[in-house]
């Protein structure tokens, strides 16, 4: 039973003042106030019994008041949960009664600097109240220390208290004040740490997400400047893959399956473009939309772009994804691009452009299972891959169009 009291008490003072609908940081500031007004209340009766013990009866007379009258605002805090009075009343209380006891010491010297406390309100202030009222009881404890200044000539008598006491009185003022100021310090210091360190983990986060939108270039650029971002690229190649029979399979899949099914599909296209650093556009649907030579430009964008679809197409014929066997029509086209970001709410980098247009032609004009490309592409790879004539094809836009299969690479 007796061990659990000491915790009981604990779980009391936490509670006294404390509403239902108080907020953590609400909660916590009470509690706060709570303790240390505890806290030096008891420090107090300390002080006041020993100037007693010593025939200061003025002077202890004043801390034990500072007691009573600390107590008394707790218990009716308790009762009447009126914070913003119960602080208030604390901060005067700890700002006068220093003051009050140093002029019933006989000064600065004769009360060892007992004034040096009252710094404890602007410093308390701080923690439970805004900024600018804190600056108003600091300027209150600065008008204190000056008036005590004015009034010690005025004031000076000859002490009780032996001077071995005044000493340790003095070596004990200026001890407490400063670890006092000290923890704050401490205190504030690591919440400016914590709070920097939080920042840097959420503006990783962001950079993180802002690079899954767009280029790193392109990020780089908006983070600090306010303008329409839009260039011309020359020579850009770019890809389009669509899923062969999409829609009739998808009819058959619950949304779950299908959203599950399109993950895999784009995660596996993700880790490509991530391994031949090429520039994912975006998703439509069931197609696919990447680019190379953007927006840093690169001579091999033909090549490095059919050695990424060789390697789609090739890893769809061997493998199935949720039991199905898959197959794609891929496009590739090469050619001048406009690239710029669009929006101000869920931007985006796009393309635009007689290039891309063609490219997406490639796709919805191609074969189930095949890369096709046009003549652009073709004479930028031919060297280096084995292409097959097509012949002709009608393209919705364009009219009739030579095209390629790409089968490989030359060995």
């Amino acid at each position: 039973m007796s061990n659990n009291l000491p915790q009981k008490l604990v779980r009391f003072v936490m509670h006294i003042g404390v509403n239902p609908s108080d907020s953590d940081e609400t909660h916590l500031e009470k509690t706060l106030l709570v303790f240390s007004s505890l806290m030096m209340a008891s420090l107090a009766i300390v002080w006041g019994f020993t100037y007693v013990a010593f025939r200061e009866y003025l002077a202890g007379a004043i801390p034990l008041s500072y007691s009573v009258l600390s107590f008394l605002s707790i218990i009716s805090f308790a009762r009447m949960r009126r914070y913003h009075f119960f602080r208030f009343s604390q901060l005067l209380l700890s700002l006068l009664l220093p003051f009050f006891l140093m002029i019933a010491l006989g000064g600065f010297v004769n009360s060892s600097a007992v004034v040096l406390w009252s710094l404890s309100c602007p410093l308390g202030a701080l923690v439970f109240v805004e900024r600018r009222q804190a600056i108003r009881w600091f300027l209150a404890f600065l008008a204190l220390v000056i008036l005590g200044a004015i009034l010690d000539p005025f004031v000076q008598r000859t002490s009780y208290l032996p001077p071995i006491l005044r000493i340790i009185f003095f070596v004990m003022n200026i001890g407490c004040t400063s670890t006092v100021v000290f923890v704050l310090l401490q205190y504030f210091v690591s919440q400016k740490e914590t709070t920097l360190k939080l920042l840097h983990v959420e503006r990783s986060k962001s950079e993180h997400l802002l690079l899954n939108i767009l280029p790193k270039e392109i990020a780089d650029i908006l983070k600090n400047e306010s303008r329409t971002i839009a260039n011309q690229y020359d020579q850009v190649s770019v890809l389009f893959a669509d899923i062969v029979n999409f829609t009739p399979m998808s009819a058959l899949m619950t949304p779950v399956g299908l959203v599950e099914l399109l993950n895999d599909i784009f995660s596996f296209f993700d880790v490509l473009v991530e391994k031949y650093q090429l520039e994912k556009i975006k998703t439509i649907g069931d197609c696919y939309m990447v680019a190379a030579g953007i927006p840093q430009s690169r001579p091999d964008h033909a090549h490095i772009l059919t050695q990424m679809a060789i390697e789609v197409r090739d890893h769809f014929t061997q493998h199935q994804f949720q039991g199905r066997r898959l197959a794609f029509r891929i496009g590739i086209n090469s050619g001048p691009v406009v690239a710029g970001v669009i929006g101000h709410m869920k931007f985006a980098y796009d393309l635009w452009g007689d290039a891309v247009n063609t490219a997406s032609r490639m796709e919805s004009h191609g074969v189930e299972g095949q890369i096709q490309i046009t003549r652009a592409t073709y004479e930028l790879i031919k060297n280096d891959f084995v292409c097959e004539p097509r012949g002709v094809v009608n393209v919705k836009g364009k009219g009739e169009m030579k095209v390629w299969h790409v089968r490989g690479t030359r060995v």
